[in-house]
């Protein structure tokens, strides 16, 4: 059964049973509904289910970003090499618009890769908790282009465009670490591209559409409309920060051990569990399965050792809540014989007998499994780290696939692997270059800007500094004096 929505007109619903198709007017089904329990069919049948596509990203005066740079998931007019790449790499939202299933950002380092990742995370945090986490006297943690005088005093500026239940919402802020100094939100219904509000300062101009009416003198000069109108309980901004929330993540290939328990989660719920261990088992990491152990402590206190006045209920409260839950991950090798016949099997501890390649794995293998299967937004920094160019590459091709990305999930990288430049693995449009002029700036483009042979090597030109990003390292001779 699915719903036919026609606009200015009525709904229906189509229903098809075997070969034989019936048209029901929608009005009449809703009114022997509501005679039941209509909020429930609702909620089963027509509550829309979040989903997030990123179209692009701009940063101004953040950071080494002192102009406004813009990251685009917009499949460019190009046609690729080879033909698979535009069947699998690329999926179509509508007739005028196809976006990028992933994307690889490349530079030497310090050239701002990372800082477009942090970009990316401080205003998808601003947006979460600027209402709930600050107060009206306190700065707003934005790091401005510190090398020019001409950004001293200018705001910094964010503005993401993605689509969010088949439309398109273009949101944005420009903040010092005083105040908010503009904010709009637009969104596209049809055709045109439709205010739902806009703000300058303290001056608020809100779409009937937007509903979000006396939110305007509750929020603070340091603090989001869009993040107290959710506060408010205002349906779209509940919705974009839900999506922010729940369907966009961004990490650190350096710091990703905060994930470990997400992928712990999984396993210890069942959540995937069967995709994990599969995953894990496909990327050949020397184990055969995986094994949790829950590992209970109590407390060495007695209630003895406590005063006597406290009364024995407060004491055993106390003592309850003391013991010490954590879960200890096992892998399991198998052990062989001296004529190398398997005999059992041995556990070993992941994190401290497996190699960090491998804890790494798993600590974005659940992540990688949920992106993929619920079509979320996935960025991840320093990706090349610890991870073996061949599990890099493994990766990358589960996102550029149709059969293992059906959700057309998105995954954004910054790496350093050129192993992963090539025009067998990416369209031009999917590589992107950081690099820093002169006086400290970031610039950001894409291969798509080159015209280059159809045959050209990406990784051989890469490093000759045909495309500019790497490092321009001077002479080495006589660096150090082995007579001093």
């Amino acid at each position: 059964m699915r719903v036919c929505d026609r606009p200015k007109a009525k709904w229906y619903i189509l229903c098809i049973f075997e070969n034989n198709l019936t048209i029901y007017h929608l009005q009449s089904i809703i009114a022997t509904l509501k005679a039941v329990n209509y909020d429930l069919f609702t909620d089963l049948y027509f509550k829309p289910k979040l989903h997030a596509m990123l179209i692009e990203f701009s940063v101004g005066n953040y950071r080494s970003f002192k102009e406004q740079v813009t990251f685009s998931m917009v499949a460019a007019n190009l046609v690729a090499q080879n033909k698979k790449l535009d069947e699998n790499n690329v999926f179509e939202v509508d007739d005028n618009l196809q976006l990028l299933k992933s994307a690889a950002i490349y530079g030497a380092n310090a050239s701002g890769k990372s800082n477009l990742a942090k970009a990316l995370d401080f205003m998808k945090w601003f947006m979460v908790n600027s209402s709930k986490e600050t107060q009206s006297t306190e700065k707003i943690n934005i790091e401005r282009f510190q090398l020019s005088t001409e950004t001293e005093k200018k705001p910094s500026f964010f503005e993401i465009v993605f689509l969010m239940n088949g439309n398109k919402y273009r949101y944005g802020f420009e903040a010092t670490r005083d105040l908010v100094v503009s904010e709009w939100l637009f969104y596209v219904p049809k055709l045109k591209e439709t205010k739902l509000f806009e703000r300058k300062l303290d001056k608020f101009s809100v779409s009937k559409t937007y509903k979000a009416d006396g939110i305007q003198e509750k929020t603070r000069h340091n603090a989001l409309f869009l993040s107290v109108s959710a506060q408010f309980n205002v349906k779209i901004a509940e919705e974009i920060l839900d999506l922010l929330t729940n369907r966009v993540n961004v990490v650190s290939g350096l710091e990703d051990g905060n994930y470990q328990g997400y992928t712990l989660s999984c396993l210890r719920k069942n959540k995937n569990k069967d995709e994990i261990i599969q995953l894990l088992k496909k990327l050949d990491l020397g184990f055969s399965n995986i094994k949790i152990e829950e590992i209970i402590e109590e407390s060495e206190i007695t209630i003895d050792s406590w005063p006597r006045k406290l009364p024995d209920e407060q004491k055993n409260f106390v003592l309850t809540n003391m013991v010490r839950r954590f879960s200890l991950v096992k892998t399991m090798h198998q052990k062989f014989d001296a004529e190398g016949n398997p005999v059992s099997t041995e556990l070993f501890d992941l994190e401290h007998q497996e190699s960090e390649g491998t804890q790494k794995v798993f600590v974005l293998v659940g992540l990688l499994v949920d992106t993929l299967k619920d079509g979320k937004i996935l960025i991840i920094d320093e990706f090349d780290a610890r991870i073996h160019p061949l599990i890099s590459r493994a990766i990358v091709k589960l996102f550029n696939s149709h059969e293992t990305n059906s959700s057309n999930a998105q995954l954004i990288f910054m790496t350093h692997d050129t192993n992963l430049l090539s025009n067998k693995l990416f369209r031009r449009d999917q590589i992107w270059f950081t690099e820093k002029n002169r006086y400290g700036a970031t610039d950001l483009y894409s291969l798509a800007e080159y015209k280059i042979p159809e045959d050209a090597s990406y990784e051989s030109d890469y490093i000759k500094g045909r495309y500019g990003a790497i490092p321009y390292i001077g002479s080495l001779n006589h660096l150090i004096d082995s007579d001093a």
